[in-house]
Formats: structure tokens, sequence, C-alpha cells
């Protein structure tokens, strides 16, 4: 029998986070997929340095690919440090690359990179967003919606 998964991500060290994605995009499912690194990646990715906000993923040859994920050069490496900009793979189950790549090309969503962690093993981990793009209108309504329930939450505080 298959363990049950957890709801939430074992999350211990965030070391990027693509705040401007749950702006951009309409979250519906979230997974959570290993990065195959290379040499000085991890070292540079415990130093807290990386960036993947104009980054995305996708399915190739029936793999999963981490494309333009920003994780700079280790500053202590040698001449074997890793190239910064480079396609990684992202470690998922088969079953969860076919109903990726279905929803992908039947329903016309994107699956975008929400955050790069260590979880609690030391193992660094990209949870991924299964999203559909938000137009400007639904852009206006989600920022009406959060404005509401930061001054709702706000007034609740105040009464007591």
């Amino acid at each position: 029998m298959a363990r049950p998964k957890p709801e939430t991500f074992d999350k211990q060290k965030t070391v990027a986070e693509n705040r401007r994605a749950r702006f951009d995009y309409a979250v519906e499912d979230k997974f959570e997929a290993g990065l195959a690194l290379q040499g000085t990646e991890v070292k540079a990715l415990r130093a807290g340095e990386a960036s993947i906000a104009e980054s995305y993923a996708e399915i190739r040859d029936g793999q999963a690919w981490l494309i333009n994920a920003n994780i700079p050069e280790y500053s202590h490496g040698n001449r074997l440090n890793h190239e910064p900009r480079r396609p990684r793979k992202l470690l998922l189950h088969a079953r969860e690359i076919q109903r990726l790549l279905g929803a992908v090309e039947r329903k016309g969503m994107t699956l975008i990179p929400l955050s790069i962690y260590f979880n609690r093993t030391g193992r660094a981990k990209v949870e991924l967003g299964l999203a559909k793009g938000r137009q400007s209108q639904d852009k206006r309504e989600y920022i009406k919606d959060r404005d509401w329930q930061r001054d709702k939450a706000r007034l609740m505080r105040e009464r007591g």
C-alpha cells in the first residue's frame, strides 16, 4: 500500500521563490520534483543564490526539464564550475509526467516553478505549479480580493 503524501511540502530552507508567478498565473495544482544538479550547483544553492523569476518547465522526450533557471557560478569553484542557465532535469514519476503532459497539451496550461528549496533530508527540490495564465481583468479581481482580505483581517484585529 502506498504511503499517503503530505498536503504541504517539507520545506526546510527556501532558496528562491517566484512570487510574481502567483500573480500572473492561477495555480491549480502543485507538484514536488527533485532537481538533478551538477557539482558546484548544490553549493551555490546552499549559499542562497538562485533566481527562477523568468524560468519555466517543459516536457521533452518523456522527461521534465527546468528551463532558464539561473544558478550563478559558485564563487570558490574551480575550472569545473557549472553553466549558470543550463537546462536541468526534473525528477518526477512517469505517471506524474504523463499527467502534466496531458494537462499542458489538452488544457493549454503551463508549468511554472514556484520555489526551490531544501527538504528535511537536504535534497534540493522544486515546487512546480500547473497553472493557467491570467488576463488583465482577472489580475484586477485578484488585487481587489487580496486588498479586501487584508482590510478584513485588519478590521477583525481592531474589533477583537
